[in-house]
């Protein structure tokens, strides 16, 4: 995997978010098991609740896209206009989401401040007690 290649993307995708309300853009970056990348920004609404994560964004595309099989995610957050960024980890609902369709022993969350400046945790680390799929299974 090339983590640069993957923070690069989310960098980029960084530039897309609307976020006039927080002013804090989210970038990320979703690598497939089959090498795909899909990218997500942040989107944000004046009523606040249908406001929509970065990774989240990401995971949606690809699912509606029919992929269910991922390796890693890379983000990237900070102030808008601001170019150095901030190690920026994933909220709640996107650790679930991740959750949902990632194997929390081996997926890798990469949080960048640009490509040569991250930390990279397995989802397991940053959700130690997830829930999920295999939880109910019978």
């Amino acid at each position: 995997m090339d983590r640069e290649l993957l923070i690069q993307k989310a960098m980029k995708a960084r530039e897309n978010a609307y976020t006039p309300y927080s002013g804090f853009q989210v970038g990320a970056a979703l690598l497939t098991d089959d090498g795909q990348i899909f990218t997500g920004c942040n989107i944000e609404s004046a009523s606040y609740t249908p406001s929509n994560c970065a990774e989240r964004t990401a995971f949606f595309k690809a699912v509606s896209e029919g992929i269910r099989e991922f390796q890693a995610i890379a983000i990237v957050g900070g102030p808008a206009g601001r170019e150095e960024l901030e190690i920026c980890a994933p909220c709640g609902v996107c650790r679930q989401v991740m959750m949902e369709f990632c194997d929390p022993k081996t997926f890798e969350i990469i949080l960048a401040k640009n490509p040569k400046e991250y930390q990279t945790f397995t989802l397991k680390e940053l959700l130690p007690l997830g829930f999920g799929p295999k939880d109910l299974e019978r």
